[in-house]
Order: C-alpha cells, then sequence, then structure tokens
C-alpha cells in the first residue's frame, strides 16, 4: 500500500469515527410551574440543553434551575406524554439538587421513539411540590 493509499484510507476511516457526534440531534425544554399538571404558581424556572445521538441512543443533558421553592428533591425524564398529561419517569437526572446538573443514558428503543417523537418531559420536585415544581416538554 502506497503512502498516498495509507493516508486517503487513514482520513477516510477518521471522518466515519467522528462523524457520530455530527449527528447528534439538539433538543430543548423550558420549564417552569404553568407546564406542571396541575399547573402551579411556582416563581422557579429552567431550561434543559439536551443532545441525542440516535446512531447510539445516547441521551446527553444539562439541566439548569433557579427560584425554586426549596431545593430540588429529585429531577427525572418522563413519559411517554405529550403537555398536559402525566407519566411515570422514564429517565432519572441524578445529582439535581444542584443546579446545573448534567449527565448521560443510553435509552431503550421504546425510549428513543418515545424522545423523539415530542413524549417526553423534564420535571424537576421539590418538598413543596412532591408531585413537581417546575416542568417543560423536551422538543426538537
Amino acid at each position: 500500500m502506497s503512502n498516498k493509499t495509507m493516508l486517503a484510507t487513514l482520513a477516510l476511516g477518521a471522518a466515519i469515527a467522528f462523524s457520530g457526534t455530527a449527528f447528534a440531534e439538539k433538543m430543548k425544554a423550558t420549564l417552569d410551574g404553568k407546564a406542571e399538571v396541575p399547573p402551579n404558581a411556582s416563581a422557579g424556572s429552567g431550561t434543559a440543553d439536551i443532545d441525542y445521538d440516535p446512531a447510539t441512543k445516547k441521551l446527553s443533558w444539562k439541566l439548569t434551575y433557579t427560584g425554586l421553592s426549596g431545593p430540588a428533591t429529585a429531577a427525572h425524564f418522563h413519559g411517554p406524554a405529550e403537555a398536559g398529561k402525566n407519566a411515570g419517569v422514564a429517565v432519572a437526572i441524578p445529582n439535581a439538587a444542584s443546579s446545573p446538573a448534567e449527565g448521560s443514558a443510553t435509552l431503550t428503543d421504546a425510549q428513543a421513539a418515545d424522545l423523539t417523537s415530542g413524549k417526553y418531559y423534564v420535571n424537576v420536585h421539590t418538598a413543596a411540590n412532591p408531585g413537581g415544581e417546575i416542568r417543560g416538554q423536551v422538543m426538537k
């Protein structure tokens, strides 16, 4: 194999290896008390910046919030549910007691389908609002 052929092969291999992250989908959830079901009067707000790689089914997030009635006791991705409906926990967001909370998880095929069809929401829970203080639907 000539050096030129070897370099071309290595370049192609590198392009393929790095292409996985180039196709990650950017998603976002904007959280507030009005989106809770039922709605509440929380002064809290937040955002979840989300990356999803369909090739590996890896979900990554950075959850930031402020103004809650007290410390966050938990946070999760819930689904499947459209806005205005409630659903169970699909993916836990560990370390949500402080903002920002960052992490990742690998989804199942069913979870991936629900996420990409808009049926996941992010919910931050507090002692005063154990069912959720702020919530936001995950959108592309």
